[in-house]
């Protein structure tokens, strides 16, 4: 994952192979956002395999999607999914968060640095602790919240991850973190499978998508 460019490589390209897959499953339907959240993941990190080279345009589109894009794009595809009210309330917790995010990285050239086997990123980012705090609660708020068994899942896998990967890797949080949901969101994968065979299942006269959870 996030070990080396190598391995950046290797998951990056297996977890979007998945996503691509997963993408085929939803079809054109509400699935069809959250299903392509593992090709947008595991294009990120094969965008760090270039920050492992040196390259300054991956460092910045590295955390174009990690910052201000993820807390924005989870919560709304979750709520494309869903039609939850509490993915409508993440999704503007996510937007609030995101606006600061993407200033600083407007504003701030984007460093990495090495540690030991992972990489730490410098971006200047004003009020960091209660923006992460924000971060976390409008990702996870809307996975955990989404009442679908399989987003739940990965709800509480990235949410102990994130513990984990503070707890191991401070100065590299961000860089963990989003390699291990990068892995864990080929769950989703099995969850547009599942949906698409209960929409498909489902009577005609059934509004499209009522067989999920």
């Amino acid at each position: 994952m996030c070990w080396s460019a190598e391995a950046d490589l290797i998951a990056g390209g297996a977890v979007a192979a998945v996503g691509a897959a997963a993408v085929v499953r939803a079809g054109v339907s509400r699935r069809l956002p959250p299903a392509a959240l593992p090709l947008l993941l595991g294009g990120h990190q094969l965008v760090e395999a270039g920050v492992w080279s040196g390259w300054a345009w991956a460092r910045t589109v590295w955390a174009v999607i990690a910052l201000p894009l993820l807390p924005l794009y989870v919560p709304a595809a979750v709520w494309c999914a869903t039609r939850r009210r509490s993915a409508l309330w993440c999704a503007a917790l996510g937007a609030a968060v995101a606006v600061p995010l993407a200033l600083a990285v407007a504003r701030h050239p984007v460093a990495a640095h090495v540690h030991g086997h992972t990489l730490g990123y410098a971006i200047g980012v004003p009020v960091a602790g209660p923006l992460l705090a924000g971060y976390l609660a409008a990702v996870l708020g809307a996975l955990l919240g989404s009442g679908d068994r399989y987003l739940r899942l990965l709800g509480w896998i990235t949410g102990l991850g994130a513990l984990v990967c503070a707890l191991l890797w401070r100065l590299a949080f961000v860089s963990t973190w989003c390699a291990l949901a990068a892995v864990a969101s080929v769950l989703l994968y099995r969850w547009a499978a599942v949906s698409a065979s209960s929409s498909a299942s489902a009577s005609p006269t059934e509004p499209p998508g009522s067989g999920t959870g």
